[in-house]
């Protein structure tokens, strides 16, 4: 597997990528062509040489989520579309109100192609902005809401955004963002607040534009703009900058609009469910379930912090039906206070995505009544592009066997083209045998249109005529999938590969571990060696021998950790933790040897 990481790789550029521009502006054509044209119905073998077939209005309309919404604000009208707190709307209202700020963002100056962006929680208004923006014709960006000023400036001047909504919480992270513009330069967004619904939070004294009084000022009646072509970009999200520089992912009311449909359908969603936001909606379009909901008629529960305690409480109070959440939104779940916990009124259907989770974790979910699958993406995927698809006759099996197959990412949903693990230099899928090792890589029609104004990352990320991931996955006899570890992440320790997920699984199992994560130490003899940083659970006290005297038991000597350190673990706002500051960490403590 040391091929992995030799530092050239030779691969075959997929024909005819495009460059992805910046002028949107041209509709009707517009946005069609940076994207790779219409898709490829300008070909004249295709349909167009069949003689009696036409493509017009009645049989066509470009893919787009705002269809979703306009079709629940009809079937689902009277339906509750959206709770916070003691704030209810219906799906007429919520139509209207998305309507009105279109408009009002039109008056505004903004027109099609121009970026606005978001830095808010789960709130009303992060929710009502992924129509309304694109109502408008414009691209939405929700940028993370963890960001310090200097990240949201950067990505701000870099998406060039017109506008940004802001949360009240939120204001001085984008004003002190906003101080950071070289006006020379790059003209800043217009600030708009977003002040809590209760109206407790009064209008800024600066007299900054305010979110209600864009519902109340724009028009019910405006001309909705719909895309010129499904290819138009719909949305602009960074990745998480857990390695490197964010990355600004491009999405396609196409892309949007299939994944959505695909991810409420791993989701086991009917009509009518009822949603709890703890993944936070700035991340993938919260796995594009914005929109996804509104296509089912379901109730969104907005919840502006994730707690065990609140989690609950809107569980028994609004008969939660679906949630998602990253495993260490499970973890807080499972190791919660008595206190915290309410009885579920019926079984809650989780879906779980980020790292692979533990499944210890996933077994005690089950326990407290929560029915848990796991499925795997990215934010070039638009969030879910597999899941662990069950079947009948795993039911029987053992606790611990189900668990450990829950916990695998398992094959793609109806979204995607292909899944495949192959090696990342022949390009040759590797054997269904549970050993052998590649990459993760993906072709289809929920992969990213391309990086924003990044070229040379957008064909680094399509050589040889996929989307490389850059995990590393072992496939199963039956061709489930089964996540090994990032390809930076694995430890070369005297010429063995050793998976970190694997030690970091067998460190959950320790009764005392609440967190845990495992990178390389630099050493003078072996290369590297494995080094624990965890988090022990309230109460516990065990020592950093006793730890490695636990992994010993349970794995082979080599891929047991040798150093172990006892502290908080830092983490992205979706809950990933940050391995990169964690290997800077161990690369500071030198050799061991």
């Amino acid at each position: 597997m040391n091929r992995f990481f030799k530092s050239s790789l030779t691969r075959r550029l997929s024909p005819g990528l495009k460059q992805l521009g910046t002028e949107f502006k041209n509709c009707p054509r517009g946005f069609a062509h940076w994207a790779g044209g219409d898709g490829g119905d300008s070909d004249p073998g295709s349909w167009r040489s069949v003689e009696g077939l036409v493509r017009c209005s009645a049989n066509h309309a470009p893919l787009t989520p705002i269809s979703f919404l306009e079709r629940s604000a009809k079937v689902y009208r009277d339906a509750t579309s959206v709770v916070y707190g003691d704030v209810r709307y219906t799906w007429s209202e919520t139509h209207e109100r998305c309507r009105r700020v279109a408009s009002a963002l039109s008056r505004m100056g903004i027109s099609r192609g121009d970026v606005v962006a978001t830095l808010a929680p789960n709130v009303p208004a992060a929710y009502e902005l992924h129509f309304a923006v694109p109502m408008a014709g414009a691209i939405l960006c929700t940028l993370n809401a963890r960001h310090d000023p200097s990240m949201v400036s950067t990505l701000l001047k870099h998406s060039r955004a017109k506008v940004i909504f802001v949360d009240h919480q939120l204001l001085e992270v984008a004003r002190q963002a906003i101080d950071l513009f070289n006006k020379t330069e790059t003209e800043p967004p217009i600030l708009v607040l977003i002040s809590e619904l209760d109206g407790s939070v009064p209008l800024h004294p600066s007299g900054i534009c305010e979110y209600e009084g864009l519902v109340t000022s724009g028009s019910g009646d405006f001309e909705v703009q719909r895309p010129c072509s499904e290819w138009d970009p719909i949305s602009i999200n960074y990745t998480s900058g857990t390695t490197s520089q964010p990355k600004g992912v491009v999405y396609s009311h196409r892309g949007a609009y299939l994944n959505s449909i695909a991810t409420f359908l791993l989701h086991g969603m009917g009509s009518i469910p009822v949603y709890l936001w703890t993944v936070p909606m700035f991340h993938c379009n919260g796995w594009c379930l914005t929109w996804g909901v509104a296509a089912q008629g379901g109730t969104n529960v907005c919840l502006r912090k994730v707690s065990p305690k609140g989690i609950f409480d809107c569980i028994a109070k609004h008969s939660v039906t679906h949630m998602g959440a990253a495993p260490t939104v499970l973890n807080m779940i499972v190791n919660s206070a008595v206190d915290d916990r309410r009885p579920l009124p019926r079984k809650v259907e989780v879906m779980t995505g980020g790292s692979p989770p533990p499944p210890q974790i996933l077994s005690k979910m089950e326990d407290l009544g929560f029915s848990v699958s796991h499925l795997y993406g990215l934010t070039e995927t638009y969030g879910p592009g597999t899941y662990c698809a069950w079947k009948p006759e795993w039911d029987s099996l053992p606790s611990d066997r189900r668990s450990n197959i829950k916990s695998r990412q398992g094959v793609q949903h109806l979204g995607l083209e292909e899944v495949d693990v192959r090696d990342p230099v022949t390009m040759e899928s590797v054997p269904s045998d549970g050993k052998s090792v590649g990459e993760i890589m993906f072709r289809g029609n929920t992969v990213m249109s391309g990086y924003y104004k990044n070229q040379e990352a957008t064909d680094k990320a399509f050589e040889g005529g996929w989307f490389h991931s850059g995990d590393l996955a072992v496939k199963h006899p039956d061709g489930y999938v089964e996540v090994k570890d990032r390809l930076k992440d694995v430890i070369i320790s005297g010429g063995e590969n050793i998976s970190t997920v694997e030690v970091e699984t067998v460190l959950y199992s320790h009764p005392a571990v609440l967190e845990a994560a495992v990178v390389a130490r630099p050493d003078n003899h072996w290369g590297q060696t494995p080094c624990a940083f965890v988090k022990l659970k309230e109460g516990c006290h065990i020592d950093a021998q006793e730890i490695i005297g636990y992994c010993r038991d349970h794995l082979p000597h080599y891929m047991s950790p040798r150093t172990v350190v006892f502290e908080d673990l830092p983490k992205t706002s979706t809950g990933k933790i940050q391995k990169f500051i964690l290997r800077e960490k161990a690369k500071a403590m030198g050799s061991l040897s």
